[in-house]
């Protein structure tokens, strides 16, 4: 699974005295990725970056849904919430399965803050190829173990 992180818009400025440097952390089923950080980006940062994930359809449990955490790169203190949103990828993956490649065209998400109210957009698109595990045909079976 592809991700195109794009870019935010009217995100909340959490630095007082200058921009604030916003990256995101993206994650999936136990797997992290880390966005670039956009230094100086402020309320309208653009990053326009693929990031990859290994996915499995059926997989084990249900929870197909991929988080984004907009962070706010700091110097001297740890790095500062700004927002998040999730996106549920269950029928992408489903459809990728089934014709072998899906799409969700850039699209742009509200992203919430700590306490739940609106605190500016992300704009993201996500691609399923499916790729067939390839196998060796003398290990099947061990057929190749099996004769005299």
């Amino acid at each position: 699974m592809e991700v195109l992180l794009l870019k935010a818009k009217g995100l909340h400025d959490m630095d007082i005295f200058a921009r604030m440097d916003p990256y995101v952390l993206l994650q999936y089923k136990g797997q992290e990725r880390k966005s670039s950080v956009h230094h100086g980006g402020g309320s309208n940062p653009v990053w326009n970056e693929k990031i990859v994930f290994r996915v499995e359809y059926p997989g084990s449990g249900n929870q197909y849904k991929l988080d984004l955490k907009i962070m706010d790169k700091d110097v001297f203190s740890a790095d500062d919430f700004v927002g998040q949103t999730t996106i549920y990828v269950k029928d992408l993956l489903a459809e990728g399965v089934e014709k072998g490649s899906s799409e969700l065209r850039p699209h742009k998400y509200r992203v919430v803050g700590a306490d739940q109210s609106y605190c500016g957009e992300i704009e993201v698109g996500i691609t399923f190829t499916l790729k067939e595990e390839e196998y060796d045909n003398e290990d099947i079976g061990g057929w190749r173990q099996s004769y005299f």
